[in-house]
């Protein structure tokens, strides 16, 4: 019992580090990355669909995505969907490839980043606290219950405490380096 709750606590803690790391592998520093136009939606035949699914999307060098759409026609769509979305881009077509340099960051746009950045961080942080909680009120209810000894309870606890304790200091090291990162010119 006690350690079925501390196992799953712990795959949900790691499932919310992986989150994390997703989330700050989309925020850009000055180099281009495909995983960045994931989440930019187009219009297409009326559908919402992200980017690579109705496109490539390559590297043309080391500061510029190219993207083929695979229909000629969505070429257009494609340019003003990242045009539109929160990235801060913007897209330029070359005949059927629409080019997406990335600008150079700024000291106040890098600020802004790591704003972004410590935000993430502290939803992952909450995220973590909030499957700690969850455990410890099922340790209760099996205390509760008689299935489970005070000793065994309070021990199990001191367990998830020193979890979340382990997964909060990976996320402050997950955030330090992408802070580095971002400030890196």
């Amino acid at each position: 019992m006690i350690a079925d709750v501390k196992k799953t606590a712990e795959q949900k803690m790691q499932k919310t580090l992986e989150t994390l790391r997703n989330d700050l592998g989309k925020i850009r520093t000055g180099r281009a990355h495909t995983g960045i136009l994931d989440h930019v939606m187009v219009d297409y035949y009326g559908t919402p669909t992200p980017v690579p699914q109705v496109a490539n999307v390559t590297l043309v060098d080391a500061r510029t995505i190219g993207v083929t759409p695979w229909e000629k026609k969505l070429a257009p769509a494609i340019e003003k969907a990242i045009r539109d979305s929160d990235l801060g881009l913007n897209p330029a077509s070359q005949g059927e490839m629409v080019r997406v340099p990335m600008p150079a960051l700024t000291e106040e746009r890098r600020r802004d980043l790591i704003k972004v950045v410590r935000t993430e961080g502290e939803n992952a942080r909450v995220a973590v606290r909030n499957i700690r909680r969850d455990a410890n009120h099922h340790l209760k209810d099996l205390l509760k219950q008689k299935q489970v000894a005070e000793d065994d309870e309070r021990r199990a606890q001191d367990d998830v405490q020193k979890l979340t304790d382990r997964h909060i200091a990976d996320i402050d090291k997950m955030l330090q380096t992408k802070e580095t990162d971002l400030m890196a010119v």
